[in-house]
């Protein structure tokens, strides 16, 4: 049995399409109509009790949020490749960065935008210049989060701050975005934009609609 990805091309299931060209498997893209709520109806709703995208099945396996997906198929099916051994040096930063973009980025950035003031000392991102700050050691000389080394963590880490960056959730610092140029410049990268970029046409869909 196949892979198949429970998708939305607005929501973060679009970097799983990018997940899942990287790692080079044949899966089925299962659209869920967000805007009539199928996400809060069966069979969604039966695989993943928040109603939330994405979900990606395989076999019996069924797998939620995008960082826990991008390290299943990565251990699962590009061992080595886009995933470090398990007692690889290179496995403790691949998975720092692999869970410090939903842990730290994406809530740090909602408190932002929100301007929802929180003591430093109590949540996950210290302050925001702090988590600004460890993006851009993170990112390093690059070209990758593990040096020359592309990995899965890439496709998490990055593809947030490619989102966050992108609509204006993230301060646009040079590194972060020639960083962003690397990843968009990579040939699953730019498929997967292809792939949700078709869903889009053929869905008619639009951000305001």
């Amino acid at each position: 049995m196949g892979l198949t990805l429970y998708h939305h091309p607005f929501s973060r299931a679009a970097n799983v399409v990018w997940m899942l060209e990287e790692v080079g498997c044949e899966y089925t893209l299962e659209y869920v109509d967000l805007a009539a709520g199928a996400h809060k109806k069966p069979p969604l709703r039966d695989l993943n009790p928040m109603g939330k995208l994405p979900v990606l099945v395989d076999g019996d396996a069924i797998v939620t949020e995008v960082a826990a997906i991008g390290l299943y198929l990565a251990d699962r099916y590009a061992p080595g490749r886009l995933a470090p051994a398990l007692d690889a040096p290179k496995r403790a930063p691949f998975l720092r960065w692999s869970f410090y973009s939903p842990s730290v980025i994406e809530p740090g950035c909602a408190a932002k935008a929100s301007s929802a003031e929180y003591r430093s000392s109590s949540v996950g991102w210290g302050t925001y210049d702090e988590m600004l700050d460890a993006i851009t050691a993170a990112i390093g000389d690059g070209p990758w989060l593990l040096g020359d080394t592309f990995s899965m963590a890439d496709v998490i880490f990055g593809g947030t701050v490619r989102w966050m960056t992108q609509f204006g959730m993230l301060e646009r610092r040079p590194e972060y975005m020639a960083y962003v140029d690397r990843l968009n410049a990579r040939p699953a990268s730019k498929r997967a934009q292809e792939i949700n970029a078709g869903v889009i046409e053929e869905r008619g869909l639009s951000r305001g609609g």
